[in-house]
């Protein structure tokens, strides 16, 4: 009789699991059984994403990790993750006090440098981040609850990229005004006012600021990408296809709003602590 196998820091809990068991597609039904439980094959993933290793490198007391991807892959091509990313935010805005669907939101894009497995075809150089990777448009609702993400190469101007971003956002949800940095100024604005009927508001800096600040609006945008990055998955671009990168940032943000739910509360800020030493 085997072992139960030893848990790992990014597997789900019970009320984690919970959240999401039921949003999951029904097993197939050509009769033959399933080998391995789904939650199991869930936290593979996750060890994935927050581990930042190999799907080879999988552990061995995981599902092997040729079903913990494909898996991943019929999951994503069913829109799984992103089925699950609308019923979690609904869960967490309804949790915290807040109307189930936003009419808000705010738009940022992160530059990431591509590993070697990243072919010339979807990658590009940010002249101004000097970057040479991938570009992520990411859109968030008021809470920093990732909407919806759209990555592509790093050469795209934000201007351009963010359409794609602005597109799925106002199919998926009534978000109708978004806020920006001014890297989205210009002929975007215009363009999501005509064509989508959306309002994109530019945040501005203060004309006298000097150094870093953090802005009203927009710091939400960036406290998620941070979030996200807090993946070791995500601190570059490892995916051949941006469509895997998508993927793997959305189970990055599920695993985050579980966690928040689970909790009942937005993460707090750790108190500053101050070490003595003898």
């Amino acid at each position: 009789m085997s072992s139960p196998r030893r848990g790992y820091p990014s597997d789900l809990t019970d009320v984690q699991w919970a959240l999401i068991e039921g949003l999951l597609p029904e097993p197939s039904t050509d009769g033959r059984r399933e080998k391995h439980p789904r939650r199991e094959i869930v936290n593979g993933i996750l060890y994935v994403v927050r581990s930042g290793c190999p799907w080879r490198y999988l552990p061995a007391d995981l599902p092997p990790w040729q079903t913990v991807y494909w898996y991943f892959v019929r999951w994503e091509d069913a829109g799984v993750t992103e089925n699950l990313l609308a019923a979690l935010r609904v869960k967490a805005r309804v949790q915290d006090g807040r109307n189930p669907e936003p009419s808000a939101g705010i738009i940022d894009s992160q530059s990431v440098k591509g590993a070697d497995t990243v072919g010339q075809q979807t990658r590009g150089y940010d002249a101004g981040k000097k970057v040479n990777g991938r570009k992520r448009f990411i859109i968030t609702d008021t809470a920093g609850l990732l909407v919806t993400v759209a990555v592509m190469a790093a050469s795209w101007q934000d201007r351009d990229g963010a359409k794609t971003a602005l597109l799925s956002a106002y199919l998926a949800t009534p978000i109708r005004h978004v806020f920006a940095d001014q890297g989205f100024a210009g002929r975007l604005v215009d363009w999501t006012r005509d064509t989508l009927k959306i309002t994109l508001e530019i945040v501005r800096k203060p004309a006298d600021q000097r150094g870093f600040a953090v802005h009203p609006r927009r710091w939400v945008v960036e406290r998620t990408l941070a979030w996200l990055t807090a993946c070791r998955r995500l601190a570059r671009d490892y995916e051949r296809h941006p469509e895997i990168s998508e993927g793997i940032i959305r189970w990055a943000a599920i695993a985050g709003m579980t966690r928040r739910i689970a909790r009942g509360r937005p993460a707090r800020r750790q108190a500053k602590r101050t070490f003595i030493w003898t």
